[in-house]
């Protein structure tokens, strides 16, 4: 009885140790859409189209109120997301041309490192857009390197830079997949000959007009950002992407079920060209951009599905998100703006895509972990930044003091758990470092503009180019909308804020216990 009693006890203790050893090592996936506006979905607000899947996961988990990106520009936010160091302390972090070479240097700790030494599996897959190769850019028809498997990542599938920019193929891991070397693939900013297909000269052939930009290289129909010649059997349709990113995706979670793993699924919806598959065209009255968020929403319910179906919900931490604010017409006619009708795709919030106002990184933005999160909404500040500090926490990892300059760790609040606080301040910029900023610290708002005087900001339906002075102050409780500047009001607190962001920037790090690393 005695050794039987024994056998139970240790049993029972492994049993425990085990499930408290997973509870704290779940699996993480993060959603990343593109462009998608605070008041995209409807368990946000949105009226003119459902999204029942990502409406799920806000109601099996936590919807954060005040969830930000840390940039209005898609480049800067996913190296801020991954490095947790604001993109304008970088070099080359504006958006990415086509032939970029890579952003986030070999080394560099990145969340997929972190999560890596703690043994997870990572991956990313679908859009990149973060530069690939050396110094001289990308080899397309040899190896890519540097990429997402030098800075953590044990793979990659990928869109190598944004779908309105060329070239249309994907590389898994360092190669261009499916590359015919007889047929080489060129990649440049000129027009390769006089005779070459683009959207100025072959206008009347594309299934989808440009407004403006967008006029170069045509594939599939569409013209596109930069020149390519080549490669045609490695090219893809638009209409495939969303697809292939959850096939990919779901065979990396079938692949890692039985060990912990790390999932970047970083989705192309709803960026130009916005061109779902005809099984969602025509499913809302918003045109192709809706029609686009309502693909995105299947997406996210198919990665949800086969969480059910391996029994992996309740070890599975998920965060949805988004890489910057909305914009209607971004380089194509598809009907964004015309068929907008009553939907406010910021939601209440001024500015997009671009701006530093608040629709430009205030986003979607959702926790959920089975089990553990419990569900409601959170009105604690929280970033994409932050995941780095955060995630590195939650697996007890240690990170290095000079890495993740910006990266707060703000689990408890991700989590949800009592009193737990997030950040006390966030940086926003637009693109790269310009020299575009916007200061949040509490119900203040501090936008600076140092290098232009024109600001973007959707009004309505269409983007506007506005003057303004260098510094403008708004109180978000009162007015969300950030249209009335009180800076000469509240003289005391711009001054304030404005010290703030300035040491902020000039030294070169927010998080605590970055300093000592940045001395030596």
């Amino acid at each position: 009885m005695r050794r039987r009693f024994l056998l139970l006890f240790l049993t029972g203790l492994l049993f425990f140790a085990t499930g408290h050893a997973q509870a704290e090592q779940p699996n993480v996936i993060v959603i990343m859409a593109d462009d998608l506006g605070y008041g995209d979905v409807s368990c946000y607000g949105a009226t003119e189209l459902k999204t029942p899947h990502i409406d799920r996961l806000a109601a099996e988990g936590l919807r954060f109120t005040s969830g930000y990106c840390s940039a209005s520009t898609c480049t800067p936010t996913r190296y801020s997301f991954l490095t947790g160091t604001y993109a304008f302390r970088g070099e080359r972090t504006g958006i990415a041309p086509p032939n970029a070479p890579a952003i986030i240097k070999p080394g560099t700790e990145t969340v997929a490192s972190i999560l890596k030494r703690g043994g997870y599996a990572t991956a990313v897959i679908g859009k990149w857009h973060l530069g690939l190769g050396g110094k001289g850019g990308p080899d397309w028809n040899g190896s890519l390197k540097p990429g997402p498997l030098e800075i953590g990542f044990d793979t990659c599938f990928l869109l190598p830079t944004t779908n309105d920019r060329v070239p249309q193929v994907y590389v898994q891991n360092h190669r261009v997949l499916n590359l015919d070397p007889a047929d080489p693939l060129w990649v440049g900013e000129k027009k390769p000959n006089p005779d070459h297909p683009t959207g100025l000269t072959h206008r009347d052939t594309l299934k989808m007009d440009w407004s403006h930009g967008h006029n170069s290289t045509i594939h599939n129909g569409i013209s596109r950002i930069g020149f390519y010649t080549g490669g045609h059997a490695a090219r893809f349709r638009d209409e495939d992407l969303a697809d292939k990113w959850v096939e990919k995706s779901i065979e990396f979670i079938e692949q890692h079920k039985a060990e912990p793993f790390f999932l970047f699924f970083a989705s192309h919806d709803i960026h130009v060209p916005r061109m779902p598959h005809g099984r969602f065209q025509g499913k809302t009255s918003l045109g192709f951009r809706g029609d686009s968020i309502v693909q995105l929403d299947w997406c996210v319910g198919e990665l949800m599905k086969t969480l059910d179906r391996l029994q992996l919900a309740e070890n599975t931490l998920v965060v949805f998100c988004s890489d910057n604010g909305p914009v209607l017409d971004d380089g194509y006619k598809d009907g964004a703006i015309e068929k907008i009708g009553k939907h406010r795709a910021a939601g209440p919030y001024s500015g997009g895509k671009y701006s530093v106002y608040e629709g430009g990184t205030r986003t979607p933005f959702i926790t959920r972990w089975k089990g553990r999160i419990q569900p409601g909404q959170s009105d604690e500040l929280v970033c994409t930044i932050d995941l780095a500090a955060s995630l590195a926490a939650l697996t007890k990892q240690t990170l290095p003091p000079e890495s993740c300059l910006d990266s707060f760790n703000v689990l408890g609040a991700l989590l949800g758990e009592d009193n737990a606080k997030g950040r006390d301040h966030l940086v926003q910029q637009n693109n790269g470092n310009n020299g575009t900023y916007a200061l949040r610290v509490g119900e203040w708002k501090l936008q600076r503009y140092d290098k232009q005087t024109a600001r973007n900001i959707v009004v309505e339906r269409q983007l506007e180019n506005t003057t303004v002075p260098q510094f403008q102050l708004f109180n978000l409780a009162n007015d969300p909308a950030e249209k009335t500047d009180v800076s000469e009001k509240q003289a005391e607190i711009t001054a304030s804020l404005k010290k703030q962001l300035a040491g902020i920037i000039e030294q070169g790090r927010s998080r605590p216990g970055a300093e000592r690393g940045l001395r030596k």
